[in-house]
């Protein structure tokens, strides 16, 4: 029997297991479980690696950038990221994986106009490291939003301007702000810069429709949320575990 598991702090509303288990029940799958495992510490993280005792894991808030350095190797995806959103048990130790990008890239691009030049990503945890990860490959020049401090492609929530929003047509929120049951929560910018040739993105997917892409689908933008990068990214990680050459 194959064993995986979702890890994260707080899973009440999580994706990852219902999504499994429905696809193995739909696909035949019986010789393979999934189940949540809520993590408190590093210190738990770092023993539940160790113990090796599950064939994969999907990663979730607020470990994936911790989980890479307890992984004895990864992707050259992961490496150039920095993040990781999948391990997978091998001769060697788990091996680091991100799918994220994947995700993301292959829902963004059918969205992509010839004037989406330029992206606001805000929040900077493991999620901001994959979207602007393919941002580079996509050649969109991006800045990232941060409540610290600030220098390069980072700026402050606080010196977020107008101007700012306007020039950045796609707007990615990576922050679990206004995720389900906190749904009445948004990131704090200008939205008035948003117009018709904006896209705003977020990567939560519950509700479906956030307070963020509300308010940008208000001023007339594209909106998209992340239920589309959450199916792909799923997906991958099932071909990552069971891709024997890996």
């Amino acid at each position: 029997m194959k064993r995986f598991a979702l890890i994260g702090k707080t899973l009440t509303h999580s994706f990852s297991k219902s999504y499994f288990q429905s696809k193995f029940e739909r696909e035949g799958i019986e010789d393979a479980t999934y189940e949540n495992i809520e993590i408190e510490s590093e210190e738990e993280l770092k023993d539940l690696i160790a113990h090796k005792h599950f064939d994969g894991f999907n990663i979730t808030i607020p470990w994936k950038e911790d989980v890479l350095k307890l992984a004895a190797e990864a992707s050259e995806e992961c490496l150039a990221i920095q993040s990781a959103n999948v391990l997978k048990l091998t001769n060697n130790g788990y091996k680091a994986y991100n799918t994220d990008f994947i995700g993301f890239q292959e829902t963004l691009k059918p969205l992509l106009k010839p004037y989406h030049t330029a992206a606001l990503i805000v929040g900077n945890g493991g999620s901001s490291k994959a979207i602007a990860y393919v941002l580079q490959l996509l050649d969109i020049d991006c800045r990232i939003a941060t409540r610290e401090a600030t220098n390069g492609i980072f700026i402050n929530y606080s010196e977020i301007r107008t101007i700012d929003v306007r020039n950045a047509t796609i707007i990615i929120n990576t922050t679990p702000l206004g995720m389900s049951p906190n749904i009445n929560t948004f990131p704090d910018i200008p939205y008035e810069g948003i117009g018709k040739f904006h896209l705003a993105y977020d990567l939560v997917y519950n509700p479906a429709e956030t307070v963020f892409l509300k308010k940008a689908g208000l001023q007339g933008a594209m909106t998209k949320n992340g239920y589309d990068m959450l199916i792909r990214q799923a997906e991958e990680s099932w071909k990552t575990w069971n891709q024997s050459n890996q």
